[in-house]
């Protein structure tokens, strides 16, 4: 087995017996994106010419392979959202993720694609064309994380960073078989992470298994002063939850998520996923989450709004892009302002800032957004009011297993119910994650998704650690 397949963990204990180098797993991960990324296209650019390797100090903690998201900020490192507006910005300075892996000893790998802005659910809306499912190249890694799940799975890095607004960390690891956490809200800094909707957008980890989740989330969680939105809460050690013992702990089973719409394959899976961890002590539970029905709904509102806010900033005065008008037509700055954003948006950036920007203006603010933030308070009151008898609940991480490229991109309703069964969770706060629980017929992977309470990832990471541990999905590997 190359360096490049195996897992941190396992690498670091290589190291650490001197059986290997640093510089030797960087090569070989390396090795295996020049080899690979020509059909995968994970990447939007790389960092072969690593300087950190020359830097790099002995006793360097996490001397790990990392591959960064486009959407998170690297000093003098080339970061554009996979979007044509940003084209030529170097942030000058590190993201507090960036800035804790590198204390660490982390060595990147490069920016992964996306899709543009965070907004989609494939990695199709990027200025730099789609990323692949490293399972079958004909179809979508899932988004807008999709290029770094789209690394991982094709061991093109050892593990990722992504941005979860609505589903795009752990959507994508659905898709491409790996593991992939949204943390609580606040629980990692958002400091450097470029915002599509500032009270959704949580930064986590995409992994090849569970255990190297509980590590890459030990590194980039904790209070950040950089951060207002940030939890000035105690970070335990997330390793020592993976213990394999959920004896006893309740597990609840939300209705809403097993209805008309699920593919049955998808079912099976997450219904023999649960059987497992019968097995191991879990006790379960049907509950109810009523609200979940409008959580799309709710979610295309706030985010948009939001959305349309963040995106103000890029106006062709201060970074990126910056086109002229060919003719006047009003004043100078104005024609500058248009044609700038008309040249450096996708459609479906336009889409999203239209309907945000038409829900926040005059006449409409209360009729959608308030009552979209109203509609979201009942959300969040559903997950407590299960979380007051339940340690944790159960559902499909995603409704299908990765659809074709293009199959959905004429229908953007269609595309926007992809996140059906994660935009809930996002818009209460909680934390999440996705882990593979089976394949499909045609060989495509298949999620399941924990959810825990506030701060409660050490129990999620437990229940998950148990279920990989007692089969062997995780151990599948894509042969691109």
């Amino acid at each position: 087995m190359s360096l490049n397949e195996l897992t941190a963990h396992e690498i670091l204990g290589l190291i650490k017996t001197k059986k290997t180098t640093p510089n030797d797993v960087y090569q070989s991960v390396i090795s295996a994106v020049r080899e690979k990324d020509s059909a995968v296209k994970a990447y939007v650019r790389t960092c072969e010419n690593n300087a950190d390797l020359a830097t790099l100090k002995a006793d360097a903690k996490f001397p790990i392979p990392t591959t960064n998201k486009d959407n998170i900020c690297i000093s003098g490192h080339e970061t554009t959202c996979s979007s044509k507006i940003l084209a030529g910005f170097k942030p000058p300075y590190d993201a507090t993720v960036i800035k804790k892996l590198k204390e660490t000893g982390a060595l990147f790998v490069g920016n992964a694609n996306m899709d543009e802005f965070a907004f989609g659910s494939s990695t199709e809306n990027s200025a730099f064309g789609p990323s692949r499912n490293p399972w079958n190249l004909d179809c979508v890694p899932g988004g807008s994380s999709g290029g770094s799940a789209a690394a991982v799975a094709s061991d093109q890095t050892i593990w990722a960073l992504g941005s979860d607004t609505g589903g795009s960390i752990r959507q994508p690891a659905s898709f491409c078989g790996v593991v992939g956490v949204k943390p609580t809200y606040g629980r990692v800094s958002r400091f450097g992470l470029i915002a599509f909707a500032s009270s959704l957008d949580q930064i986590g980890p995409l992994t090849k298994d569970v255990t190297d989740a509980a590590l890459l989330l030990n590194i980039i969680s904790g209070y950040d002063p950089m951060d207002s939105t940030s939890i000035n809460e105690p970070v335990p050690d997330y390793t020592k939850s993976l213990t394999g013992d959920v004896r006893g702990l309740k597990i609840g089973i939300p209705k809403e998520f097993f209805i008309e719409g699920l593919d049955p394959e998808v079912r099976q899976a997450v219904e023999a996923a649960i059987e497992v961890l019968k097995a191991k002590g879990a006790v379960f539970k049907t509950v109810s989450l009523p609200h979940s029905e409008y959580s799309v709904a709710t979610y295309y509102i706030i985010a948009t709004a939001e959305a349309s806010s963040n995106l103000a900033r890029y106006d062709g005065v201060r970074f990126g892009l910056r086109e002229q008008a060919k003719t006047l037509r009003k004043a100078p700055i104005i024609d500058m302002f248009e044609e700038t954003r008309d040249a450096g948006f996708g459609a479906e950036s336009k889409r999203r800032i239209m309907l945000g920007t038409y829900s926040l203006s005059s006449g409409y603010y209360d009729a959608y957004y308030l009552r979209a933030q109203k509609v979201r308070t009942l959300i969040k009151n559903d997950f407590d009011a299960v979380f007051a008898d339940c340690d944790a609940i159960l559902t499909p991480t995603a409704p299908t297993t990765a659809f074709k490229i293009g199959e959905k991109t004429d229908d953007p309703l269609a595309m926007y119910l992809s996140d059906i069964y994660t935009i809930s969770v996002n818009l209460a706060g909680i934390p999440a994650m996705s882990l593979p629980c089976g394949f499909s017929k045609a060989g495509l992977p298949i999620g399941l998704q924990i959810i825990t309470k506030h701060f409660a990832e050490e129990t999620m990471l437990r229940v998950a650690h148990t279920y990989e541990q007692a089969t062997d999905w995780h151990k599948k590997v894509a042969k691109v």
